[in-house]
């Protein structure tokens, strides 16, 4: 095996939403340019993209689903971490797992993408990889990491205080934000296109599960909304959305164009040409900034409430509660878009002031200079 070889722990479910894979695999494919070989280990949840990223042409070793148990597997440990019953077994029996496949790539990095997994896991798997990279959102549990990513706005250094060694390199706000190449590529495209704000084209896409059902919240309420009749809706959805057919048959019924697309790969695109985007307050927020898109957003995950509180406070977006959108309500979106009507100059300077699109290389190169 050569020395080159990154291992990634994540994984994507109905629960936890894709983001988590869809995000390491950007680095993967940054990884892959300098000449790493990337394999992926992931649970077979219901809703997985293991054959997603198989397609991507990654290695992937499934493991499967069992009982998850009110123990992490190690008894000495306390209190459970709050994501435990995400990962579909103990913690104990999970790291055994992965020993068989780490123990045959001996990784140069390991690199970790899960709520559910902390210091206890990592400490378990220390003698089968060289270095261990952290991505998280939370800063609720102790690592055992050289490395750690948390990209988010309003994360500060000292929030990992006590739960990393002082000696870990931590890689902290959107200046590190996983974003594939093709979002610095259309940066100056999409920033130019916006001198002449208005709305016509709204891109709605509320993760890749939409396990709340709030994509078929939202087209209801557009439908019965005062938006121009020529307003374009782009629909980008998950081919595991438990929804898919149902917001199929909202979209043939509104008053204005509307097409779904599944598992897309020109979100980029799709981003450049849209006016406003109607999405979580996840990850795809530094995609949203880095091309300078407006933004109504909805807080779809505990881990999103404070993105979405940052996002707010810079005048990148504006916040919408998923009570409020319904057809019963229509005076509040109404309220909504006059408002991003009003100030689009300022949100679109704001979003592209927060993320320049550099972050996937800034990453890369701190990963590459730690020997």
């Amino acid at each position: 095996m050569t020395s080159k070889q990154v291992v990634f722990r994540a994984d994507a479910s109905l629960d936890m939403g894709t983001g988590h894979v869809m995000r390491c695999l950007t680095l993967a494919n940054a990884l892959r340019e300098k000449g790493y070989e990337c394999h992926f280990i992931c649970r077979e949840h219901k809703g997985n993209l293991i054959d997603f990223i198989l397609g991507q042409g990654f290695h992937a070793h499934p493991l499967v689903c069992s009982p998850t148990t009110a123990s992490n597997g190690w008894e000495h440990e306390g209190e459970e971490l709050a994501h435990a019953a995400w990962l579909g077994a103990s913690q104990r029996d999970d790291a055994g797992a992965c020993q068989k496949v780490l123990e045959k790539i001996k990784p140069q990095w390991l690199v970790v993408d899960h709520y559910a997994l902390d210091c206890q896991w990592e400490q378990a798997l220390k003698p089968y990889y060289e270095r261990l990279m952290v991505i998280d959102d939370l800063a609720d549990r102790s690592h055992q990491c050289e490395l750690l990513l948390d990209q988010n706005l309003g994360r500060m250094e000292k929030d990992y205080n006590g739960l990393v060694s002082e000696k870990c390199n931590r890689l902290i706000g959107p200046n590190y934000a996983l974003l594939r190449p093709e979002f610095v590529e259309l940066r100056e495209r999409s920033l130019e296109r916006r001198h002449n704000s208005k709305i016509s084209r709204i891109l709605i896409t509320l993760g890749g599960v939409d396990l709340n059902n709030v994509t078929a919240q939202v087209l209801e309420a557009l439908g019965h909304s005062q938006l121009p009749l020529e307003t374009e809706l782009d629909i980008v959805m998950g081919a595991s959305a438990p929804i898919l057919l149902t917001v199929r048959r909202q979209a043939k019924e509104l008053p204005f164009k509307a097409t779904v697309s599944v598992n897309v790969r020109d979100m980029a695109e799709r981003m450049c040409l849209a006016d406003l985007c109607i999405g979580a307050a996840g990850s795809t927020s530094w995609e949203r900034c880095c091309l300078g898109l407006p933004a109504i957003q909805f807080v779809l995950a505990d881990n999103q409430k404070m993105v979405n509180q940052s996002l707010i406070e810079k005048g990148a977006a504006i916040a919408l509660d998923t009570r409020n959108v319904q057809a019963s309500d229509d005076k509040v979106l109404e309220d909504v878009l006059t408002q991003i009507w009003s100030n689009i100059s300022r949100m679109i300077n704001s979003s592209a002031a927060i993320v320049d699109g550099l972050g996937s290389k800034r990453v890369v190169d701190h990963l590459m200079s730690m020997k």
